[in-house]
């Protein structure tokens, strides 16, 4: 058959259904294989766009996420969407066109050294050079992608390449079953719980993955430990659950810290230091640290496990719930916890029922829009000021209902990222928040979201400015630069793309513009006028924060 054949063949062998993207001329044969096959192809408006769908739709699914994109310039427009899908670690299958071989050992149009620049964003690629590698190159690539930690693996097929006959036939699917923790390692983490007297747990991105959600459940549950999670491990544990301490992660001295300072032992369970690095919390390396994850810990001063569990996390957790049930709960002092949930409590209820007109307060915002959503829905949250306030004040019931880009922090990623959240969960209502910067970042998918009906809520933060820098700015040197911008008339672009839109500058309203934004069948944006202000008094209010609550 023909190679372009048969790589689509590997494709639907391996389970996937849907690709993402903006073939060029390159890509010919492979699109035309496409349309023989079950997969579907969603035509995006630029290939950015095509790498957060594909990123989004593996994070919630635990399923590769195809993109694709010509030689190039196409390339080059995955890349930054690539970057920010392996950083945060979504299983990620990248497919780039190329000029043919005969062509590739000479300056020739639009040729690039594709694989080479895609080697720094990915765990594995490669160009295929003959069609009866095929086979092996998208079975290696769809494997190491799933694999933990997840990440990007890229695929580059030339247009030479994909015209040729093959006689190679498709392997067989396989997965592999992740090697589990030793018991004597297990036997050790568990007489050091025994013997802490104030045990900690800071769960990371990798507790969000469902067994081990589940096993983390039943550890706190049992123990009465109280569990941090960071931004991409929100709902690892239930907001409603009294182990559940909230979000670690702001760059400032937050509430969080001092429960961190009062522990004499921190478990640390599917943390990745991408998101919230070491020297942020255990500042004067003077923690007892356990690790647990699927990889060893990184090399860093402030982070130097006394214990590496390395394995199946759900399995490395399951067996320390076992010792639970054979030993009993020890008894902790867990007060410095308690406290921190109230205090954070009393925080999120700031403004919660605020009826300001003009503007409209983050913390407002945000109680609103947990308000609307059920346990399952999906939120997703951009890159900007708006982002800090998400990831403070957001809380999730489940494990993978709140999506932040939190590794590689791209903007753009929200609009495109909620087209294929639905795609992921249709069952789910799916609201974005990003701010006035983030949209314009992927505004042109706001006319693939239309033309594929996508039923998704956009809610605008408008402050005509990037809040964040700005936010930064004044924290660092008492003001800012300029970084102010305009914006389109809102109405008249979602009425251009297709879409419903609403404008609300009363905070008494909002909910009301949210849940009918959320019932319009379609794609909906909600605009408000955001009071950043707020920004610099939450600023105010953690730089007094001392020792105690």
């Amino acid at each position: 058959m023909k190679a372009s054949d048969l790589f689509v063949k590997c494709l639907e062998a391996e389970g996937v259904e849907r690709i993402y993207g903006v073939p060029g001329e390159e890509n010919a044969d492979f699109m035309k294989s496409l349309e023989a096959s079950s997969i579907e192809f969603i035509l995006t408006r630029h290939e950015q766009g095509a790498a957060f769908m594909a990123s989004v739709y593996g994070r919630l699914t635990g399923k590769v996420g195809v993109c694709l994109g010509t030689l190039g310039p196409g390339a080059t427009n995955l890349i930054t969407g690539v970057a920010d899908g392996n950083m945060d670690r979504a299983p990620l299958l990248v497919i780039t066109g190329q000029g043919a071989l005969t062509r590739q050992h000479k300056e020739s149009h639009q040729v690039m050294n594709v694989v080479e620049m895609y080697r720094p964003v990915t765990k594995w690629n490669c160009a295929v050079n003959h069609p009866d590698n095929i086979p092996e190159i998208v079975h290696k690539a769809i494997k190491l992608a799933v694999t933990e930690k997840p990440g990007a693996c890229h695929i580059e097929l030339a247009e030479d390449v994909a015209a040729m006959d093959t006689d190679a036939v498709v392997l067989r699917l396989s997965r592999v079953r992740r090697p589990v923790p030793d018991d004597m390692i297990i036997d050790e983490v568990w007489d050091r719980l025994r013997s802490a007297k104030s045990p900690l747990i800071i769960a990371g991105n990798g507790a969000i993955r469902t067994r081990a959600s589940r096993e983390l459940r039943a550890l706190c549950d049992a123990t009465g430990i109280g569990a941090l999670m960071t931004f991409m491990a929100k709902g690892a544990l239930d907001l409603d659950d009294p182990q559940c301490l909230f979000t670690v992660g702001m760059g400032q001295r937050d509430f969080p810290q001092l429960a961190i300072d009062a522990a004499d032992l921190v478990l640390t369970v599917g943390y990745d230091p991408v998101e919230y690095g070491p020297a942020k919390w255990n500042e004067k390396c003077d923690l007892d640290i356990i690790h647990m994850d699927f990889d060893p810990a990184e090399s860093d001063i402030h982070y130097q496990p006394i214990v590496e569990v390395i394995g199946d996390l759900a399995h490395g957790l399951g067996a320390l719930n076992k010792r639970i049930q054979r030993d009993g709960t020890p008894q902790y002092d867990l007060t410095a916890q308690k406290k921190l949930r109230q205090k954070m409590m009393d925080e999120f209820k700031q403004y919660a029922d605020d009826e300001t007109k003009g503007s409209i307060r983050p913390q407002k915002a945000i109680a609103d829009a947990r308000a609307v959503l059920g346990a399952h829905d999906i939120l997703l949250s951009g890159v900007g000021a708006h982002k800090m306030w998400v990831a403070r004040h957001f809380q999730s019931h489940e494990p993978n209902t709140c999506l932040i880009s939190n590794g590689f922090c791209s903007m753009g990623m929200p609009l495109p990222g909620a087209i294929a959240a639905k795609h992921a969960d249709p069952s789910a209502k799916v609201l974005a928040i990003l701010g006035d910067g983030d949209i314009m970042m992927n505004v042109q998918e706001m006319e693939t979201a239309s033309r594929l009906g996508s039923d998704i809520t956009l809610l605008v933060w408008e402050d005509k400015a990037y809040g964040l820098i700005a936010w930064k700015q004044e924290q660092d040197f008492g003001s800012h630069t300029d970084l102010s911008f305009n914006n389109p008339d809102w109405a008249q672009l979602c009425n251009a793309m297709g879409w419903h839109h609403q404008a609300c500058d009363a905070s008494v309203d909002l909910q009301d513009c949210l849940k009918t934004a959320l019932d319009h069948e379609g794609p909906a944006m909600v605009v408000i006028p955001i009071d950043y202000r707020e920004n610099m008094e939450l600023t105010k209010r953690l730089g007094s924060i001392d020792q105690t609550f």
